[in-house]
């Protein structure tokens, strides 16, 4: 589902970023004339190579927007979370790796005066939120597929970017627990209902409908405002 590069973007594709004092490898892709890069945090055992989470980087770079996936677990502790599961519900430890990796990112010339938001999903969008929920406007926006932002707990009124909240229809649970998140945010915020999906949206054109929907969303909040003066 990955799609090809343009032959104008910045691809690195083995990149290793130190953050809590870990290293932590990922990939980042800057497409030409990009005006933000998204930070994907995975959850509930996932990696970079996350099939789902590499084809959303995807179309949010064909929108123009760049992407860096990167592990928020060393090696050892994904081999230890398979078996005990105790790093995906860390949500702390999560943000702290998201925090310390966007700042890493700031640093990064390629991407001097380009926006940062976030892209979570599962326990990874309650760990895009506490990390955003301490970094006042330096985040831009965040996305959370179907994620458990209800993890993020006490840090929820303190977000202050604009908040999406994408959840499967068929998602029952987790689409209460987001009504509950919801209403703790006090920044602007949108839940937007994926009929049909479940948790995955692995169901035809599913993912495809969510790709898109944060693709418009980030692309919205991240454009430069005398872009969109001039287009309109």
């Amino acid at each position: 589902m990955k799609s090809a590069p343009s032959p104008s973007s910045q691809i690195h594709p083995e990149i290793t970023i130190t953050a809590d004092d870990v290293d932590l490898y990922g990939e980042l892709e800057i497409p030409s004339h990009a005006q933000g890069v998204v930070l994907f945090a995975h959850g509930s055992g996932s990696s970079r190579h996350s099939p789902r989470n590499q084809y959303v980087a995807s179309v949010l770079r064909e929108a123009g927007i760049g992407t860096l996936l990167f592990d928020l677990l060393t090696r050892e502790e994904e081999e230890a979370d398979r078996y005990s599961g105790e790093f995906r519900f860390d949500v702390q430890l999560l943000a702290k790796r998201l925090i310390g990796a966007t700042f890493w990112l700031e640093n990064q010339p390629q991407v001097r005066g380009l926006k940062i938001g976030y892209f979570g999903s599962s326990t990874g969008g309650a760990a895009a939120l506490m990390a955003a929920s301490t970094q006042g406007d330096r985040i831009t926006t965040v996305v959370s597929r179907g994620g458990r932002p209800d993890l993020a707990g006490d840090s929820l009124p303190n977000v202050k970017c604009p908040t999406l909240l994408i959840v499967g229809g068929l998602d029952e649970i987790v689409i209460q627990l987001n009504e509950q998140a919801l209403e703790q945010l006090q920044c602007e915020k949108e839940l937007r209902i994926v009929p049909g999906a479940t948790h995955l949206f692995e169901e035809h054109g599913k993912l495809e409908e969510v790709a898109h929907i944060s693709a418009n969303w980030f692309r919205e909040h991240m454009e430069d405002p005398a872009t969109q003066r001039s287009a309109s």
